[in-house]
């Protein structure tokens, strides 16, 4: 296990993630434990059942990333994830009702003039 203090993890945050990828990092914040970094790939813990998905999901979720790049984490095709998060009561498109009716008026007069 490797510690660093608050300060030398603002002022060198990329030793410290070079760092997590080998051991566990606890950050200090005034002699007290605050954080602990933990390299994802070293731990093999992506390689778990259902892991990438579950941290592409809730990524995806808080707003951390968008569809497309939360399906590549999930090593999901974008439809697949699609439907995984649907199936979790996650929306997918994040629109205003004012905002759906303007786009559905748009696809009336689009194929009304079609």
């Amino acid at each position: 296990m490797q510690v660093v203090n608050v300060s030398g993890l603002k002022n060198n945050p990329s030793e410290a993630l070079r760092s997590a990828r080998d051991d566990l990092v606890v950050v200090m914040n005034r002699d007290q434990p605050d954080a602990v970094l933990i390299g994802l790939q070293s731990g093999k813990l992506l390689g778990e059942p259902g892991a990438r998905a579950a941290l592409a999901t809730a990524l995806f979720r808080d707003g951390g990333l968008s569809l497309a790049r939360a399906a590549r984490l999930a090593q999901l095709p974008l439809s697949a994830f699609i439907a995984h998060v649907s199936r979790l009561g996650i929306a997918v498109v994040d629109q205003a009702a004012d905002e759906a009716q303007q786009d559905l008026q748009t696809l009336d007069e689009w194929l009304a003039s079609s």
